[in-house]
């Protein structure tokens, strides 16, 4: 599990001022809450934080907090819809051999069978484990893999002190035949059979 430490400075400022005056000085505001504490509010270094969010669920050591170093998951983040750049973060305060629920990307190797192709219904699954041991993504080998075959979330194989939290029958992927994916749905309302327009023909010769 990926560990960051990253300064944190506690503020007593508020407001969209405050906060662009935060923001153009390389900080990111903040917000730490959890296990019944009260409401801390953070500015942490922008670009040490932007880099550490690159990974999922990433653990976050904050340094500088009454002298001593606070653990925390991002919980939310917000960035800048135009330019992508952060401007909040939620965090949530956590313990170590605490138990946590995050959602954990589902990693896929492998090629199936030459006709075959992979329907994806989940990139991700909710699953729960300890704070400090979250795995950064759940492995599915597909390697071979016939059309028809699908990977339930039971199938899955996860680290040990880790367990599903969706029903073990979801459905993460299975395998369709190519050509049968790629082929468009006729329009059966505006087909006319052709048997009974060669005969409709054959009626007129007739009446003629």
């Amino acid at each position: 599990m990926p560990e960051v430490h990253i300064a944190a400075q506690t503020r007593d400022e508020f407001g969209k001022g405050y906060a662009r005056r935060t923001r153009s000085k390389g900080l990111v505001p903040a917000v730490l809450y959890g296990h019944g504490t009260e409401t801390r509010h953070l500015n942490l270094p922008g670009h040490e934080l932007m880099l550490a969010l690159k990974t999922p669920n990433v653990l976050l050591y904050l340094d500088g907090l009454g002298g001593r170093s606070e653990i925390a998951l991002p919980k939310a983040v917000q960035r800048d819809p135009v330019r992508g750049v952060l401007e909040h973060v939620d965090l949530i305060l956590v313990r170590r051999g605490e138990k946590v629920t995050v959602d954990v990307q589902i990693r896929v190797s492998g090629d199936v069978v030459p006709d075959g192709m992979i329907e994806q219904q989940l990139v991700q699954i909710p699953v729960e484990a300890e704070a400090t041991n979250i795995p950064q993504a759940i492995d599915v080998n597909i390697e071979g893999m016939e059309i028809g075959a699908a990977i339930h979330a039971s199938d899955l194989k996860l680290p040990r002190g880790v367990s599903l939290q969706v029903d073990p029958e979801t459905l993460i992927l299975h395998v369709v035949n190519q050509v049968t994916a790629a082929e468009p749905e006729s329009d059966e309302a505006g087909e006319v059979p052709e048997p009974v327009a060669e005969a409709e023909d054959r009626e007129g010769e007739q009446a003629g």
